[in-house]
């Protein structure tokens, strides 16, 4: 079994804590899967989702169900943390297109670009909001691709553009009515 290169970006004690609290909640623990990492800037996320008893389906191999389960928060969770307070994040579609039956275990690693994310700013400075779209895959060690699963993201800042300048603006008139 080929070994999964290192994570890039180290953890923080806040990511690392995370990454606990993820994997022992109930909601995400039943996926079966377990974070493995979360990056401190959470630009990088890892995921593994082992056959076991609790993912094996009928047939012998993981559930579909356990696949898209173990991937569905992480690109949602990871832009409300990189845009920050003031942006509204939604998953608003997904799809999974199975490509071979997970009879082992699966990993899937979540990249969120800066540049992706200055893009986003800019668009919503003209934009109500943007959809992105985000693909992840689920492969064996070796890199072979079992799934994929394609995220569509809905942003929105929480106030429009209009209103933004409205309001910099009465700011501005307010402050110079004090000098």
């Amino acid at each position: 079994m080929a070994k999964l290169a290192p994570p890039d970006r180290p953890e923080s004690w806040v990511t690392r804590v995370t990454r606990w609290g993820f994997n022992l909640a109930p909601v995400y623990r039943g996926t079966g899967a377990r974070v493995t990492h979360i990056s401190a800037d959470w630009r990088d996320v890892r995921i593994r989702l082992p056959l076991s008893l609790r993912t094996r389906n009928y047939v012998g191999t993981i559930y579909g169900g356990s696949m898209y389960a173990a991937v569905d928060p992480f690109y949602m969770i990871m832009l409300i943390r990189n845009l920050g307070k003031g942006y509204t994040v939604w998953d608003k579609a997904a799809s999974i297109r199975f490509r071979k039956p997970g009879r082992g275990t699966l990993y899937a690693r979540f990249a969120l670009d800066g540049a992706d994310v200055d893009a986003i700013r800019a668009a919503l400075d003209t934009a109500r909001s943007v959809d992105r779209v985000y693909t992840v895959t689920l492969t064996d060690a070796q890199g072979v691709v079992y799934a994929e699963v394609e995220k569509v993201i809905y942003i929105r800042r929480d106030t429009p553009a209009a209103e933004r300048d409205t309001r910099s603006e009465v700011s501005g008139a307010a402050t110079g009515a004090r000098s």
